[in-house]
């Protein structure tokens, strides 16, 4: 009798230093949690969505890199992360471009391209050769480049953003869509520039309809292309469709019959991506994409236009930091001077 007293005498004593256990835990739990939420509400950066920006750093080209990021990470508080993919003989370049400047503030990752990937896989005769640099198809392997993220912008270089990207992130891409897309004929205003230089803004500028492979597809001539130079893409269905891969084998399908129309010249890669994305792409605001700005030295915009642009575009041969182009001082207001002194603009008086 006396061991069954003594056990039940342990087991009382047990649930009771138990339920003092508890109760001491949740009164010295609170002032815990109330400082974590001050933690949080003082620091409201910690919760805000990071936005991805991949753009490209290319030899003969880093000012470009650079204006365009000044002009995004100046016009935004979003938290954006910067992918700036180069060669590897770029990279320390831009690296201490930016860490010796006023973008020593922004938050970004150096990536190295491996040329190697596109081996095999390009034709060694377009008439435009600086549009077969390697880093003009880092735009095909971004779930390689940037790996943890579930919505990703891309942009080409020569670009100025004059909006707060993220009203671009914010893009919706319809259900089944890896990528959004500036449509050729979505902008009145751009219409007259592209027939003033004659420029091609359907399918026929860069397949060759004579060949069956092109005809076989079914898509007609006269269909709207669209400008890969801004993107909007969804990473999980970008690697569930295995765009990568569709990419790669219109790729190498144009090195063994030439599919691609010379007329344009950079037919080599925005033409399999014309092929892949056929009918399966979202749309951009076309505010978000006023191009054809490197088209012609001579024929311009309205200057009102293009301040209400949210991103302007100089694809063509005619560059903003070279000589003769147009609008130059809408993107020079962005330029960052290279602090080494290997990057200088091109001008009349230079």
């Amino acid at each position: 009798i006396v061991f069954f007293v003594s056990v039940n005498q342990i087991l009382l004593l047990l649930l009771l230093l138990t339920v003092c256990a508890i109760l001491y835990n949740k009164v010295h739990q609170v002032p815990s949690a109330l400082k974590n939420e001050a933690v949080d509400l003082e620091s409201p950066e910690e919760m805000e969505e990071e936005i991805p920006v991949v753009i490209c750093a290319a030899a003969g080209r880093l000012g470009a890199t650079v204006a365009a990021i000044s002009s995004i990470y100046s016009n935004t508080e979003a938290n954006v992360l910067f992918y700036i993919v180069g060669l590897k003989t770029t990279i320390p370049h831009i690296r201490k471009w930016i860490e010796n400047s006023k973008l020593k503030e922004i938050k970004f990752k150096v990536v190295e391209f491996n040329p190697m990937v596109l081996k095999g896989k390009i034709r060694q005769d377009a008439s435009r050769p600086e549009l077969l640099q390697p880093l003009n198809f880092v735009r095909f392997y971004l779930p390689l480049l940037t790996q943890k993220h579930e919505k990703v912008i891309y942009l080409d270089d020569d670009i100025i953003v004059q909006g707060d990207i993220q009203e671009l992130y914010d893009t919706k891409l319809a259900p089944g869509h890896a990528a959004a897309f500036s449509d050729d004929c979505d902008l009145p205003s751009t219409h007259e520039m592209v027939r003033s230089v004659g420029m091609q803004n359907t399918y026929m500028g860069f397949l060759d309809y004579r060949k069956q492979a092109i005809r076989d597809l079914g898509i007609s001539p006269s269909t709207c292309s669209f400008n890969p130079g801004v993107i909007v893409a969804n990473m999980t269905e970008w690697k569930h469709q295995r765009i990568t891969k569709q990419l790669e084998k219109w790729m190498q399908r144009n090195v063994e019959e030439n599919l691609y129309s010379s007329t344009l010249g950079g037919g080599v890669a925005t033409s399999p991506m014309l092929i892949v994305f056929h009918g399966k792409y979202s749309a951009i605001n076309p505010m978000w994409h006023i191009r054809h700005l490197g088209w012609s030295p001579d024929t311009r915009y309205s200057e009102h236009f293009l301040q209400e642009a949210k991103l302007l575009h100089w694809n063509g041969r005619y560059k903003p930091w070279d000589y003769p182009s147009i609008h130059t001082d809408l993107w020079e207001n962005w330029f960052i001077p290279d602090p080494s002194g290997r990057f200088k603009l091109t001008r009349p008086d230079s």
